[in-house]
């Protein structure tokens, strides 16, 4: 397995700093940067030193994962947008069978590399995005089910203070779904 990056043992608090730069700056500026971070890890009592070429090797690297989180943000957010909350826990299935498709072509690429050890900090990340997606499914799925529920009592309400009567509200449960 090849030895970790440098950038991967940086503090997290001076890599966070270091992301947020990047970010900050739109990805240029290396030189500048990297006297910063250098600056920064002086004052921290670290005794390493960045070329600027490493960090923007770390950069070009940072860009391509945050443009793709971004389309990704962008084509889910298109994608669910004009969508009642009723379909949005089936789209959460989806999603989760895609991240599972992404870990597991993550993992196999990772395997056939030579020394094909997996890192543990992917697998880390990796288990807590299904975690978040499948927790965020069943938080879907209650507010769908209490919206349901509001709605029928509305309906029931109608009824009784006359507003629609009871063959209204039967039809109107029919339509909603939840008859």
């Amino acid at each position: 397995m090849p030895p970790p990056k440098k950038v991967d043992q940086l503090p997290p608090e001076i890599r966070d700093w270091l992301q947020q730069t990047l970010r900050d700056r739109g990805f240029g500026d290396y030189v500048a940067i990297t006297d910063e971070l250098n600056d920064k890890l002086a004052e921290a009592g670290k005794v390493v030193n960045f070329h600027h070429a490493t960090v923007h090797r770390f950069g070009q690297e940072y860009r391509k994962f945050v443009e793709t989180q971004e389309k990704a943000s962008a084509w889910a957010a298109g994608w669910m947008q004009d969508q009642g909350i009723e379909e949005e826990a089936k789209r959460h299935n989806i999603l989760f069978q895609m991240i599972t498709t992404l870990a597991f072509k993550i993992m196999e690429a990772q395997m056939l590399r030579e020394g094909g050890d997996l890192d543990p900090k992917d697998l880390h990340f990796l288990g807590r995005m299904l975690k978040d997606v499948m927790a965020s499914s069943g938080i879907r799925e209650t507010m769908a089910r209490d919206m349901r529920k509001a709605q029928a009592a509305k309906l029931e309400a109608a009824v009784t203070s006359g507003d629609i009567d009871a063959e209204a509200a039967e039809k109107a449960r029919r339509i909603l779904g939840f008859a």
